[in-house]
């Protein structure tokens, strides 16, 4: 039933994925969680274990002999191939996601075409990437260009790709959530706090912001990190003494003002999807990276997202491309004081009209008041014919 031993991820044992019988089982499993509890998807853990002898520990360059040597496990291939199969055949509303470090070529190719057949992958880069930043990195040292590389994952199949914040080595592994790392648990009364936890704040939701409209056409978020809950999940086991102290989530900080105003501001994050059809549409223009003065501005579908990532440096009349001459409105602020911000863009700045000056290689700019650490969306209202 089992062969193998991968001691550096935590697993002792792998499926012997060339036995009949080994292959009956895990299939017939999967299509009864589908029947059993109406499941709509799977996600498949660590693929790298599994399709290669060295676990995917090896160095991974892009070129094809990297996924085409003697170290690919046919048999394991094999079975991911019938599983999406049988998965997308019986229940063609079933999704099917894989986690796999290395980028396989066909991951997400139909099966009719030589590839595994997933729906989505997942990109472990911007997890990781967020996690260094905050935890190791001084704020003013960011790079901008790194931000987008890794949340823009493999470009060659970004149409595919599930990007998430925060992943399950933050909510349920043992790890920090973000919100542990950024600001902690919340006491408004330690000196220095309330700049500490308007940081926090500020990052949290710009984090979470860039990392959804930027990424793919899916989003995760594992329950609880949407409101900056401090803790992790973590089930009774002999490590922690068979303790139920984690093994929950804490609704009651909602009423919690911080926590509070980070839900809301979720909310209408996720509003900015259901409004405009957001991951739905094609990929994001990426026209204004600046490391030097740390601001990202892109442009998805009808919106332009402008991000000021700097920790002091505030602009008044910050210039970005657009390509439409016309009046563009503010329809979403992180820092709004609802959201837990400073509110320092008033009312009268909420609608910009372009200047026609060409900027970032497009016909037109806006000239916006970027506060540090904010981020703004703005959506185009009237057009301007010239």
């Amino acid at each position: 039933m089992v062969k193998g031993d991968i001691t550096n991820i935590g697993v002792l044992e792998c499926f012997k994925y060339g036995d009949h019988e080994v292959l009956q089982y895990l299939l017939s499993n999967l299509n009864w969680w589908v029947e059993e509890y109406q499941i709509d998807g799977f996600q498949f853990h660590s693929l790298s274990s599994m399709m290669y002898t060295h676990n995917g520990f090896a160095s991974f360059t892009g070129n094809l002999d990297d996924y085409c040597n003697q170290y690919v496990d046919k048999d394991a291939f094999l079975y991911l191939v019938l599983a999406n199969e049988l998965l997308h055949t019986l229940h063609p509303d079933i999704i099917t996601i894989a986690e796999d470090a290395t980028f396989y070529p066909g991951l997400c190719e139909p099966t009719s075409q030589g590839g595994l057949g997933f729906d989505y992958y997942v990109n472990l880069s911007a997890p990781e990437m967020w996690t260094s930043f905050i935890k190791n990195i001084p704020d003013h040292e960011w790079s901008m260009s790194k931000i987008v590389s890794a949340l823009m994952g493999n470009r060659q199949y970004a149409d595919k790709m599930l990007i998430y914040a925060e992943n399950h080595n933050q909510s349920i592994s043992g790890g920090e959530s973000f919100a542990e790392i950024l600001f902690g648990e919340i006491n408004e009364h330690t000196p220095g706090s309330t700049e500490s936890l308007l940081r926090g704040c500020s990052l949290h939701k710009m984090i979470r912001m860039i990392t959804f409209t930027i990424g793919g056409r899916a989003y995760l978020n594992f329950m609880g990190n949407e409101f900056g809950h401090p803790k992790r999940v973590e089930f009774p086991m002999p490590s922690n003494n068979n303790s139920y102290s984690l093994a929950h989530r804490c609704w009651y900080l909602l009423s919690n003002e911080v926590h509070h105003n980070l839900f809301s501001f979720d909310k209408d994050l996720m509003n900015l999807d259901e409004n405009n059809r957001l991951l739905s549409r094609g990929l994001p223009h990426i026209h204004h990276v600046n490391d030097t003065t740390m601001v990202i501005s892109y442009i998805r579908g009808p919106l332009l997202f402008v991000f000021n990532f700097h920790p002091a440096e505030a602009y008044e009349r910050y210039s970005v491309g657009v390509e439409e001459a016309g009046e563009y409105q503010i329809i979403l602020n992180t820092d709004e004081k609802k959201y837990g911000g400073r509110g320092l863009v008033d009312a009268q700045q909420h609608l910009q009209r372009t200047v026609s000056r060409k900027v970032d290689g497009l016909q037109n700019c806006l000239e916006v008041p970027l506060p540090s650490r904010t981020a703004q969306v703005y959506k185009l209202t009237r057009i301007l014919r010239i």
